[in-house]
């Protein structure tokens, strides 16, 4: 009884008390749409958040001051505004914590294995589920399982029954990567088990028989980092397109169409930095390099699950940085967070922690031992985005003795290693080969003759080492934009990390990404015989940084991070257009900005279509290069050009569960896989990037940057680097307009009677426990920031 009237004494102390002194913020609002709850079924109160997000949306670009204070929640130290609290009673002394009307736990310890003890409490308690259901799938990331999406198996309730040997290694590669790294490392791991003991505390309490070990913080992190941490390793499937397009064109040509569409380097493609920052060289079919025979590559892996790698990666999450020089307070503003889907229980959950010394919060994440995966510290706030940068090859192993499992590397026959990863329920057997590059993914032919391809990951066995940098950011070792590109420079994965204090903005490109030999096309697969094997790893000033730039802005939505910065093979979609414009255009409309105007411009954007903004000028321009064909044409044309002048929103304000605008959008979802047959009529190119060019994708597929790129050509605007080939119309400007004429009036329906379901386009939180859905949003779902800071630490 004298230990829950201690608590009480200091959760009334604590939601009393103002900010903390050294808290430098001048506004901190956050909000978590899938909430900290992870009960089910869930509790009163689950969606609070959810619907405060929600509440945004039909803003537009008409966010004002009092909508960030009701619209999102306090990110301030402490109860603040969100209390009185409730003490939670844990057991262990020296530690506080007091949860908020939204849930969040406000820590406070005596010291940091205080917090981040009951940090780990606090991940039993608030995703419970999620962690049984997770825990074992991870390890399939952590190893590279091939032809699997381990969130995949998640997010579908699938169950998989590990091996110990899989268990083996990954707590050998772990513990290895911990012990490189030095006293940094040991403290990560010092605070691993710290967690482990929080966590496993909560567990047993609720009856649990399984306690949780260093290999499942590992795979926490390695899932972590397949989901929104690498790029590249589709190799094997790009040269099967290649092999097609020289078939069906010729040598010269067919490699002229392949070098279009990789988009490698276009500097026409919208980059976030104004600084260069080259990486990767395309070369075309270097010595180094093996073209598989189109079609015959063939995945390994358990029965209904065995596939390619992913044709489109989880390219998510946006931030908008201002600088001083364009904030009204002469402070820079701060807008961002990551995407990551939208589930419940949250993949993320939130953390107030303080310790003498340290103050911390934002959202944290299974696997986060005491850390903050994206949030602030007294004087600075920082964001990630998903990079894709480079940091996996597929390699083509030549086969020898007569065996599928003997190949041929540095001269000598090598059996491969067989690992038995364990079952996947419903599924079948995880087994497969490795070579000295790593898992084999498939079989394929070159010129015929049957080979193995394998996958090499950079960031392989290093998972856990993503720990190094959030500790930094955590205890507030970070105080300047150089100390985060020190801190962050650890990463093995590949992630953009927007940073802002009272006085700068910045952005650093993270990732342990290989230097390849000079021999070797990184959009190809290398041959896997020793001769052409990496050759180290791009130093710390090699990776793209900026600080305070001459715009004045940092805007990130997954966009190439630098120019001369080499797109990941499986990449695609660094084009001349970019969703990112969206986000740039609404900063351009006011020369300073306020949190306020800045979150508008984030805002508008999340529910714009990027073809409607980018493509119907373009068309408009076109189509008076032929006339058209029926007066129901004109009148599509004319509707598709007052939706673009009213915003291009897909907003369904009232929701009656129709879209506002009209019939605008209708008719662009059903033009625009019409006007892709016709302006960029390339077999095949739609398993790579995706067919749907709208909300399903959230705009990062069906390349309609293509199709933007090859028309402006024909309109006579002056590109930096135009295509090789010609597209729509062979490059006949009259001829390709009577085509996209044709295509826009194949739309059926009455023009001014077409409407689109609003209701289809709600978001619903995976995998259906919590029954609330929210309108149609492309914004950031793990947290979003909204903050700025007016004072800093002596620097």
């Amino acid at each position: 009884m004298s230990r829950i009237a201690a608590l009480a004494a200091a959760a009334f102390a604590l939601s009393a008390a103002p900010a903390a002194a050294d808290d430098y913020a001048a506004t901190a609002r956050n909000i978590i749409p899938s909430g900290q709850y992870g009960s089910v079924p869930p509790a009163p109160g689950a969606d609070a958040q959810a619907l405060m997000y929600d509440g945004l949306t039909p803003l537009f670009d008409q966010v004002t001051d009092a909508d960030l204070l009701s619209k999102f929640k306090s990110e301030q130290f402490g109860l603040g505004e969100d209390g009185p609290g409730t003490v939670e009673a844990i057991p262990r002394a020296g530690v506080t914590v007091v949860r908020d009307r939204f849930n969040v736990p406000h820590i406070t310890g005596g010291s940091r294995d205080d917090v981040t003890w009951a940090m780990g409490w606090i991940l039993g308690e608030d995703r419970g589920l999620l962690l049984a259901q997770a825990r074992d799938a991870a390890r399939l990331a952590a190893i590279d399982a091939p032809n699997i999406d381990a969130f995949g198996l998640v997010v579908d309730l699938k169950q998989f029954t590990p091996t110990k040997q899989v268990d083996a290694i990954i707590q050998r590669d772990g513990d290895a990567a911990l012990k490189s790294a030095g006293a940094a490392g040991a403290a990560v791991r010092h605070d691993i088990d710290v967690y482990l003991e929080g966590l496993n505390a909560k567990l047993k309490a609720d009856g649990g028989t399984r306690p949780w070990t260093r290999v499942d913080i590992y795979a926490a992190n390695a899932i972590t980092g397949q989901i929104f941490g690498q790029g590249g390793g589709d190799e094997a499937r790009r040269s099967e397109f290649l092999s097609s397009l020289r078939k069906r064109y010729g040598a010269t040509k067919g490699q002229g169409i392949f070098d279009d569409l990789s988009e490698f380097d276009d500097p026409d493609s919208p980059a976030t930095m104004s600084k260069a920052f080259p990486y990767g060289k395309a070369i075309g079919i270097g010595k180094g390099n093996a073209v598989l025979d189109a079609g015959s590559f063939k995945p390994v892996g358990p029965k209904g699950l065995a596939r390619a790698a992913s044709a489109h990666p989880r390219w998510t999450s946006n931030f908008l940085l201002v600088g001083a020089s364009r904030s009204a307070t002469g402070h820079p503003l701060f807008v961002g967070g990551p995407q990551i889907g939208y589930t419940y229980p949250g993949l993320t959950l939130e953390a107030d922690i303080s310790y003498p010394g340290v103050q911390a919060r934002g959202a944290t994440a299974p696997g986060f031992a005491g850390n903050i995966l994206i949030g602030r510290g007294q004087d600075y706030a920082w964001s990630l985005t998903s990079a894709g940068s480079d940091l996996i090859d597929n390699y083509v192993e030549t086969l020898c003795g007569g065996s599928k499992t003997k190949y041929v590397f540095k001269g000598k026959c090598l059996k491969m290693g067989t690992l038995d990863a364990g079952t996947i329920k419903g599924s079948g057997r995880v087994k497969f080969n490795t070579t000295v590059h790593g898992p084999v993914t498939g079989y394929a032919k070159v010129g015929g003759k049957t080979v193995a391809v394998s996958r090499k990951r950079a960031s392989y066995g290093k998972d856990i080492l993503w720990q190094l940098g959030f500790r930094d950011l955590t205890t507030g070792k970070v105080n300047s934009a150089t100390a985060l590109r020190d801190a962050m420079s650890t990463s093995p994965f590949t992630f953009n990390v927007g940073y802002a204090d009272d006085r700068d903005i910045a952005m650093y490109s993270a990732g342990k990404l290989p230097k390849r030999d000079p021999r070797v096309d990184p959009r190809l697969p290398t041959k896997g015989t020793g001769q052409y094997e990496w050759k180290g790893f791009l130093s710390k000033a090699q990776h793209p940084f900026q600080v305070n730039p001459p715009s004045g802005t940092l805007v990130n939505w997954n966009n190439r991070p630098a120019p001369k910065w080499g797109a990941a093979d499986d990449n695609w979609s660094y084009g001349s257009v970019q969703r990112v414009r969206m986000l740039n255009d609404g900063l351009a409309k006011t020369p300073t900005h306020t949190l306020a105007t800045v979150t508008s411009a984030m805002n508008a954007a999340a529910t714009q279509d990027l073809r409607s903004v980018a493509l119907t000028p373009v068309i408009t321009e076109l189509l008076k290069a032929a006339p058209s064909p029926s007066p129901r044409a004109t009148r599509m044309l004319a509707i598709l050009n007052e939706w673009r002048a009213g915003g291009s929103s897909r907003l369904d304000r009232d929701l009656d569960g129709v879209i506002d605008a009209g019939p605008g959008p209708a008719i662009w979802d059903a033009f625009y896989p019409r006007l892709a047959k016709v302006a960029l009529p390339i077999k095949g190119l739609d398993a790579l990037i995706g067919k749907d060019s709208g909300t399903a994708s959230d705009f990062t597929d069906g390349g309609f940057w293509y199709i933007e790129k090859d028309l402006e050509r024909l309109n006579g605007a002056k590109l930096k680097q135009p295509f090789n080939m010609r597209y729509c119309g062979n490059g006949q400007k009259a001829k390709c307009a009577a085509a996209v004429w044709k295509a826009l009036d194949a739309v059926p329906g009455d023009p001014d009677a077409l409407r689109v379901d609003a209701t289809k386009e709600r978001i619903a939180f995976r995998p259906g426990l919590l029954p609330t859905t929210i309108r149609f949003t492309n914004r950031p779902s793990g947290i979003q920031q909204v903050i700025s800071f007016s004072g800093h630490r002596p620097r």
